[in-house]
């Protein structure tokens, strides 16, 4: 039985690394993510949002992210570089699980929303495909008045099935330093990476780097044909010594960059736990490097594994380097995020992409964006094709929830979404658009379908656990019974588990 469940999740990895696809969040649910402004306590009378009567701030960001709701007449647009990383909700889960309070800081709630499959409609071509729905609150939302609603903006890219996708030059950078012996870690790597080479096209390439006190170039950039080779680069994979990430990412990019084939995806797949106690131990210095490299076309794709897990410094490191970060605890888990949410991640189909919403104020009296507190971007950033994005790859969705207020009476023209992106090989950017009425919001929260109901649980967990103001709109049990009430599959057993857990520890 342990062998089959191994089998399952290295073929999971093996999975993640050739094709993508990404969480949607077919919702109009919410969840809530920036802290409020002081005085700010959750939703107001109808129409007329508490924190906007005691004159709450009202520009687009605060430094640290949302701050409070914001007035429609004021500030119509929303902007944000969009992110398909998930490794927040699968992080605060294993905690949870584990009897221990995630730290607030290692939640942000729209990782929650997108860990979650929620099958967007896909578009026929390149690009996106844009939705929008919404719904009004439940009944058990403390403060929700008539004019409370949720609105869900999901983008979606294209599947790419393995036969027509580009050959991958993958550089794979593993952490073997001493606390990647503990059980989970090391040893799922190496049963992964075994299957991903018994899986890979001829075509395709690989190297290996093993770094602890220092790094090492265990396998140059080999054709997948020769197996063996690579098979026995993985078994030479032992543990050792210190966490020096920065010779690790180094002598990988050297690698990457030295071996760089045009025609090919290339990616460096980052293995660790994210805890660098040698050599540049700073974020900010090593991003430096992803980001030098990521101009080159070399992408980054973050793999967190174990229970000591530096969350911060994996999610800077992959929004740096054109790439993103999931994070993997055993093997259930592996076979739940690489096979069902990520699989496959080594195409691109957009780079620097961004989503913008611009409210109609005749209808909206003011919104606030849930999460993506240090993606947003200024209204004029949306159109600079020099600021830096998202990066989405085949079969990703990215998915945006807004707690608004609307107008007493409103109706018609709610908002228009926008997507901008640039095209992997030529550069070129495109944009898509779509208008949204108020009528897509007036469906009752019980009888919104279940992936709805899912995503508002998740999502109001973030908040709980992150010690938000809108955290306290929510009791737990009333969100255990919800995501309970919406299915029974694994993904919302674990849901229910994760919540019932958090009860415990926040009672």
């Amino acid at each position: 039985m342990v062998s089959q469940l191994r089998m399952a999740a290295v073929a999971a990895l093996a999975l993640t690394v050739l094709a993508a696809c990404g969480s949607s969040a077919e919702d109009r649910s919410s969840s809530d993510s920036g802290k409020a402004a002081p005085g700010i306590t959750g939703y107001g009378p109808p129409g007329t949002p508490e924190g906007l009567a005691k004159g709450a701030a009202t520009g687009e960001a605060a430094a640290g992210g949302a701050e409070g709701e914001v007035a429609a007449a004021d500030r119509p647009v929303s902007t944000f570089a969009v992110d398909v990383d998930t490794a927040s909700y699968g992080f605060a889960r294993r905690t949870l699980m584990a009897g221990r309070r995630p730290q607030a800081g290692t939640i942000r709630p729209e990782e929650f929303v997108n860990a979650f499959d929620q099958q967007y409609r896909e578009p026929e071509g390149n690009g996106f495909a844009i939705s929008a729905d919404g719904a009004r609150l439940p009944n058990s939302h403390r403060n929700a008045g008539d004019g409370a609603r949720l609105l869900r903006v999901g983008l979606q890219t294209r599947g790419e099935s393995d036969a027509t996708r580009p050959d991958a030059a993958l550089t794979f950078v593993v952490d073997v330093s001493g606390s990647m012996a503990e059980p989970g870690k090391l040893d799922l790597v190496q049963h992964g990476l075994s299957m991903l080479v018994d899986q890979l096209r001829p075509t395709d390439s690989v190297a290996v780097v093993a770094y602890s006190d220092r790094a090492e170039l265990l396998r140059p950039m080999t054709p997948v044909r020769d197996r063996q080779g690579l098979r026995d680069a993985i078994g030479r994979l032992k543990v050792s010594g210190s966490t020096n990430l920065e010779a690790g990412l180094r002598l990988g990019y050297d690698t990457a960059r030295e071996a760089f084939r045009a025609s090919a995806t290339n990616r460096v797949v980052l293995l660790s736990d994210g805890l660098p106690n040698v050599g540049t131990t700073d974020a900010t210095a090593l991003v430096r490097t992803v980001q030098e490299a990521a101009a080159k076309q070399i992408s980054l794709l973050g793999v967190g594994v174990g229970s000591d897990y530096g969350d911060k410094f994996m999610e800077q490191l992959a929004d740096k380097g054109d790439g993103y970060v999931v994070y993997v605890s055993d093997e259930a888990e592996t076979d739940r995020v690489f096979v069902q949410q990520l699989p496959a991640t080594v195409a691109l189909r957009a780079l620097d992409a961004k989503a913008q919403v611009e409210f109609d104020s005749k209808t909206v009296l003011s919104y606030r964006l849930i999460g993506y507190d240090d993606r947003v971007l200024s209204a004029s950033e949306f159109r600079n094709d020099r600021v830096d994005g998202g990066e989405v790859g085949p079969g990703h969705a990215v998915t945006a929830l807004y707690a608004l207020h609307l107008r007493p009476g409103a109706q018609g023209h709610l908002a228009d979404v926008r997507v901008r992106w640039q095209d992997p090989k030529t550069r070129e950017a495109s944009e898509l658009s779509r208008p949204v009425t108020v009528t897509v919001l007036d469906e009752d929260f019980d009888g919104a379908p279940a992936p709805v109901r899912v995503c508002y649980a998740a999502a109001y967990l973030a908040e709980v656990l992150r010690a938000s103001r809108y955290g306290d709109e929510v009791r737990l049990s009333d969100l255990e019974a919800i995501a309970a009430r919406a299915g029974d599959g694994r993904q919302v057993r674990e849901l229910v588990e994760t919540i019932n857990a958090a009860a415990k520890l926040y009672a």
